[in-house]
């Protein structure tokens, strides 16, 4: 079984990430993703964050009529900052047979030389970097420290680990949305029902979410 992980603060889940999972589970034919709101994110400003528990919901509410995909409550478990090395390796423990794939967007993953312990991950998962079409090349400049360690395959566009774990770099299409132009929608009084999925849209409204100040 094909598993991928994408994390993301989801803050608020839009139409937008439904479509670029979708995309992803198509394009690299992984059979299941979880969606995994991040409860505590090191490299974000907590100032604009609704609770976890918002967020996973929202996530719940988002996913719940797509069979292959779920939401995660991993992070909200874990105390302390939300390191993705560590929601791997508890995906990892769960899914010991499975094959683990780990979202992330190129931005972050040019700037994954931040993240703890970020040579441990391909040991563990493999590796989906997404872009906007015409903002990447299928052979983007990997960090320094993957350099020596990645191999690539011209014929299959990917590179290869000594683990055997891959990273590809795969443009998707996606949608043109994000989340804080939603939050300022919401904040101006704006409707945001074309933006998310109905039920998201509703429990923003009946928790008055992004409504003072965020």
């Amino acid at each position: 079984m094909h598993v991928g992980i994408f994390g993301g603060t989801f803050n608020p889940i839009h139409l937008g990430h439904i479509r670029s999972a979708e995309e992803i589970r198509q394009i690299c034919a992984l059979d299941h993703i979880y969606f995994v709101p991040a409860a505590r994110p090191p490299h974000k400003d907590a100032g604009e964050l609704v609770s976890s528990r918002h967020r996973l919901r929202m996530v719940e509410l988002a996913v719940a009529d797509e069979p292959a995909f779920s939401a995660s409550a991993v992070e909200l478990e874990r105390a302390g900052p939300s390191y993705s090395v560590d929601t791997i390796r508890s995906f990892r423990a769960m899914l010991p047979s499975a094959s683990l794939s780990f979202i992330l967007g190129l931005d972050a993953f040019l700037a994954i030389q931040t993240w703890k312990d970020y040579r441990t991950i391909p040991w563990l998962c493999n590796l989906i970097v997404t872009s906007r079409p015409g903002t990447s090349h299928p052979r983007c400049p990997l960090p320094v420290d993957f350099q020596s360690v990645f191999c690539y395959d011209p014929v299959l566009r990917m590179y290869t680990h000594p683990s055997q774990s891959t990273l590809v770099l795969r443009e998707i299409s996606g949608l043109d949305i994000s989340a804080s132009a939603i939050r300022r929608d919401i904040r101006n009084g704006q409707s945001v029902r074309s933006l998310v999925p109905p039920a998201v849209a509703a429990y923003i409204a009946d928790h008055d979410l992004y409504h003072r100040g965020w």
